[in-house]
């Protein structure tokens, strides 16, 4: 059964770990306070928090485990952890972790690093997992000064094999078009090839939604549009579930934070590609895109991808970020690309076993690359 749990105060901070929906929900206003001075990615906001745990499926396979350090009646630090249980194995994990491209917590300047380190502590002693896998940690996140490897109070966390690349657009262009012509002519003349293919199918639109706009039939389209692509390539995904409420629920999250865009390609009237991205820091962040597949000779999806670059730069954002995920578009149009880590700790003898083979099987995986990489090397000089 889920409840929160008071457990202990150093000096004037004191501790608790949030494991029940009703204090999750009793702290909304002291988290969306420290999420906006902290002014924290939509990821770790409460109401993104909310959204996911009111409505991801298999509760009985999960639990909250959110440590709060308060100091006084002011909330100082958040880090939004929870168990889930998949094949047979406890994780520990950031919380919604299958909807947020960046790990992190929130912690105000004033919360000391002991306090930080303890809570930490204490989510490990209570247990409830055999492995704590902490992911898609950007080089400067908050999240390090806890789950660094060596950092707090014993605990192994070892860095982990598995690793993501967040491409991004970034540079000094005067407009869109600018940037458009530093890339090569193939380049341009496939995104004008596909926008003449849609034109020859019908009046062709690009357009930014307004946010008067009724979301759910756009959501719909989107997903049915990518239920259809995920089944041409073999894949599932429960945010596109016809009949699954997390989609509406996130985007709805991110519009009344202010942050949502969706951006769109029409066809005479009907959607084509649609793109719901964010906008935090003076970053477009793209968080879904996805396109009719009956017009992929055509690339709407990549033409949608450049029309909304373009206009990222004509409106003075600073960079696109395309979070994660390896899709080739990406490294095609990023200019940079940032290495999220991972750390990992086993805290059951299960945990351990497991982590031991996943080490052996990426050791044995290395050196079979680099024997590989050898023999190459060894042919070319006999060549």
């Amino acid at each position: 059964m889920n409840e929160t749990v008071l457990i202990g105060t150093i000096g004037v901070e004191r501790l608790e770990i949030v494991s029940s929906a009703d204090r999750l929900a009793a702290v909304e206003a002291a988290w969306t306070s420290l999420w906006q001075r902290t002014d924290g990615l939509i990821f770790q906001s409460h109401g993104w928090i909310s959204a996911w745990w009111s409505t991801v499926a298999d509760h009985s396979k999960r639990a909250l485990k959110i440590g709060l350090v308060w100091n006084d009646d002011r909330l100082v630090a958040v880090v939004p952890l929870a168990t889930c249980r998949r094949k047979g194995l406890r994780f520990l994990e950031w919380a919604a972790n299958s909807y947020s491209d960046y790990g992190d917590i929130l912690v105000a300047p004033e919360c000391s690093q002991s306090a930080l380190e303890h809570v930490w502590a204490r989510i490990w002693s209570e247990g409830g997992f055999d492995v704590a896998f902490i992911n898609r940690l950007l080089p400067d996140a908050a999240a390090h000064r806890i789950f660094a490897p060596g950092v707090s109070n014993g605990i192994k966390l070892r860095r982990n094999h598995r690793e993501e690349v967040s491409y991004r657009v970034a540079g000094e262009w005067a407009s869109g078009a600018e940037w458009l012509a530093t890339h090569p002519k193939k380049t341009r003349q496939n995104y004008r090839r596909g926008l003449k293919m849609l034109e020859e199918a019908g009046e062709v639109t690009f357009r930014l939604l307004p946010p008067d706009e009724p979301l759910e039939p756009v959501l719909e389209r989107l997903s049915e549009l990518k239920r259809r692509w995920l089944t041409q390539h073999s894949r599932e995904s429960d945010l596109f579930q016809e009949g699954e409420p997390i989609l509406a629920a996130l985007v709805d999250v991110l519009a009344r934070a202010g942050v949502l865009r969706i951006f769109v390609i029409e066809c005479n009237g009907a959607m084509v590609a649609v793109s719901i991205n964010i906008v935090q820091h003076d970053v477009m962040m793209a968080f879904v895109t996805t396109y009719d597949p009956e017009f992929s000779r055509a690339s709407p999806g990549v033409g949608l991808i450049v029309e909304y670059i373009q206009w990222s730069i004509d409106n003075g954002l600073r960079m696109v970020d395309f979070l994660c995920g390896g899709y080739a578009f990406k490294s095609r149009f990023a200019t940079e690309g940032v290495t999220l880590q991972s750390v990992l700790g086993a805290r059951t003898l299960l945990g351990s076993l497991v982590s031991f083979a996943d080490r052996l099987r990426q050791n044995i995986k290395s050196r079979r690359e680099s024997g590989s990489e050898q023999q190459d090397s060894s042919s070319e000089d006999a060549a």
